[in-house]
């Protein structure tokens, strides 16, 4: 045909496809004005120029799908006009052949008189308009399919260059900060731990830099990056740093977007562990509700500060305000993304999104 989408099933080779509907329908065309013939005692001789009307017609209908092809991209106004126009010209000169194969071939020297050619023209003209519209509307159909298609390609890219930017975002900090630390491990002789550290950070970054690139993660995938990542932090932290962690067994095969609970975690050791003396405590718990997966990480830090994360929002906002634009893409509106007192004190952070597996 005449578009280059991706449609599925009988479509999927539209040139094909246009041949068998083509043969197809002038087969059919040519079986009712054959057998409905013969129905009225036309005699086997109404055959001949049958064929010849059928192959005139299926001539006539290339033409015009040649036609149709250079303008159904048109405005519709050049649409409509160069359409009506040359389905007019299709149909007198059917008409003209009809009327000529009918006199030749089956009863010479008829000539139809007023009513009778003006009948003629209106049977040709309903055949030939039919095919249009059939034509207009498969192709139209596949222009939307290949509409659809491209904004969900641009979807995906537009999901898949967020998520490149927010792996490319990790806080430099962080990584100052480590690899200060296995600088101080290496002159202070601890080589073990100094190694230690530098491989959590390879995995580390090996998963957050160059992890899947469809955007989605499995929660057990996303659960071994956090780890990686608190093991690094007590490193310089210590004691002052107090994870757990509460998953459901079932809640890990669930799936969300690729590097969602990092920032929220890198949230929770800066505005929670960094600026207390006493350190912090992080708590990460998922657990499956009906058909929902309900994920929380909750701190103990200064929480909620006059609607601000911890004694600043400096820092927060591209981490958060990105984790809601990668809801919103994934999800659409059926998720939940909220930040509330955590109890006795600090910031909770609640995410609640349809409980989705690989296997689905």
């Amino acid at each position: 045909m005449t578009v280059t989408g991706r449609p599925q099933g009988f479509f999927t080779d539209k040139n094909r496809a246009f041949w068998v509907l083509q043969s197809g329908g002038w087969i059919a065309y040519f079986m009712l004005r054959a057998l409905g013939g013969l129905a009225n005692r036309m005699g086997v001789g109404f055959i001949l120029p049958t064929i010849l009307v059928t192959v005139t017609g299926f001539s006539l209908t290339l033409l015009m799908a040649w036609a149709y092809r250079l303008i159904i991209r048109l405005k519709p106004v050049w649409v409509w006009t160069l359409t009506v126009a040359i389905l007019i010209v299709a149909a007198v000169l059917f008409s003209v052949l009809e009327v000529w194969a009918h006199a030749t071939f089956y009863e010479a020297g008829w000539r139809p008189q007023g009513v009778e050619f003006f009948g003629a023209i209106l049977l040709t003209l309903a055949v030939l308009g039919a095919w249009t519209g059939l034509y207009y509307g498969i192709n139209y159909y596949l222009l939307l399919d290949e509409q659809s298609d491209r904004l969900e390609r641009m979807a995906s890219q537009a999901n898949a260059a967020q998520l490149e930017m927010l792996r490319y975002q990790i806080n430099p900090h962080f990584l100052f900060n480590t690899l200060n630390s296995i600088s101080t491990l290496v002159l202070l002789q601890q080589t073990e731990r100094a190694n230690t550290m530098l491989s959590r950070l390879s995995s580390f970054l090996r998963y957050s830099l160059v992890g899947e690139q469809a955007g989605m993660a499995t929660l057990e995938q996303e659960v071994a990056a956090l780890k990686l990542y608190l093991e690094i932090e007590r490193t310089r932290f210590e004691d002052r740093l107090r994870a757990t962690f509460d998953i459901e067994p079932r809640a890990l095969e669930g799936r969300l977007p690729s590097l969602l609970l990092q920032p929220l975690v890198e949230n929770a050791v800066k505005y929670a562990v960094t600026p207390q003396e006493e350190g912090a405590d992080i708590d990460v718990s998922a657990r499956i509700v009906g058909e929902r997966l309900q994920i929380s990480v909750a701190d103990t830090g200064p929480g909620l500060i006059e609607g601000k994360v911890g004694p600043t929002s400096e820092g927060t906002g591209v981490g958060l305000g990105n984790i809601r634009e990668r809801l919103l893409q994934a999800f659409g509106p059926d998720h939940r993304f909220e930040l509330v007192p955590n109890q006795p004190q600090g910031l909770r952070v609640i995410i609640d999104i349809a409980f989705q597996t690989e296997a689905a």
